[in-house]
């Protein structure tokens, strides 16, 4: 479907103290729309700050990013948090989304700040997206009444919303149940029909199983790069 986001000598390095930290250290990688993608790897590894970095949360130190054929590595504050509510979308391992708030409210909740939708278009959005994960007959319900499994349903719909070129999924299981596991996994890979690139950040081996192609991170460098 075409290239989304081109890397090339990307580096990350945090001053603590008297130590200097590579939390990556020359990373180039080539991702593709409609991909499904497991960046694996332990704690330590670099995977949680590129996906940062990728997902325009956080600058590199060094290196370049075309990000749909823009140069995006040293974007100003502004400009990230614009790529983050249009391009891009985030499901949590702890889900992240806000008790008070219904199930429609918390899906619509990153078109709150769109110039370009109305309240009427927020909601009708907002129930595409449930729709579209199997959630419609809890637009009113609190998170709190939700399971787990639900839970995570409404996050990934939140995620969609926007309609974003990439979903970073960071430890999506690691609060379900076995039961639902493989189901969001699916569900997450059901997106690339709809030419959304996919990654799951994990640690976990068999999560990573259910990705086309897994990117193995060590003390922050790619240490394997294959399709499977």
């Amino acid at each position: 479907m075409g290239s989304l986001a081109t890397i090339r000598g990307l580096h990350k390095t945090y001053v603590m103290g008297d130590e200097t930290v590579h939390a990556l250290d020359g990373v180039d990688l080539d991702f593709d729309r409609g991909e499904y993608i497991a960046i694996l790897g332990p704690s330590g590894s670099g995977k949680s700050t590129l996906m940062h970095i990728l997902g325009f949360m956080d600058t590199p130190t060094k290196g370049s990013i075309l990000f749909e054929g823009e140069e995006v590595s040293d974007l100003s504050a502004d400009r990230r948090a614009w790529y983050r509510s249009n391009r891009v979308g985030f499901v949590f391992q702890s889900f992240n989304l806000l008790p008070r708030l219904s199930v429609l409210e918390n899906v619509a909740l990153p078109l709150l700040y769109r110039e370009d939708y109305t309240e009427a278009a927020r909601e009708e959005a907002a129930k595409v997206a449930l729709e579209r994960v199997g959630m419609s007959h809890r637009l009113s319900h609190r998170p709190t009444q939700l399971s787990g499994g639900e839970r995570q349903r409404v996050a990934i719909a939140r995620a969609i919303v926007a309609r974003p070129a990439i979903v970073f999924a960071d430890e999506p299981t690691g609060n379900l149940d076995v039961k639902n596991v493989d189901r969001i996994l699916d569900l997450l890979g059901s997106l690339l029909a709809e030419g959304i690139t996919v990654v799951l950040v994990t640690h976990d081996l068999s999560v990573a199983a259910k990705a086309k192609r897994v990117i193995s991170m060590r003390a922050g460098k790619v240490q394997e790069d294959r399709r499977q």
